[in-house]
């Protein structure tokens, strides 16, 4: 039975036709097609990270963290 449904074998056979620049505007054409369909709002923010590991830091010096740190460096 001879289907009309492209299907992804088919289209890939045309893309090879086409020339470099007509592949380009077409993956230009195929974003804009997928980011249409995108949710509009994405569910968290990065924001949310804020104060993320805060307590892990909570009474060191920052100065004298940086000061060990570079006594490893070996150079």
């Amino acid at each position: 039975m001879v289907t009309d449904q492209p299907t992804f074998q088919r289209v890939m056979n045309e893309i090879r036709h086409l020339s470099t620049q007509e592949q380009l505007d077409l993956i230009e054409e195929i974003t804009v097609l997928l980011r249409a369909t995108l949710p509009s709002q994405f569910t968290h923010s990065i924001l949310e990270l804020e104060g993320l590991g805060a307590p892990i830091w909570r009474g060191l010096s920052a100065h004298a963290y940086v000061t060990q740190e570079r006594a490893t460096w070996g150079g």
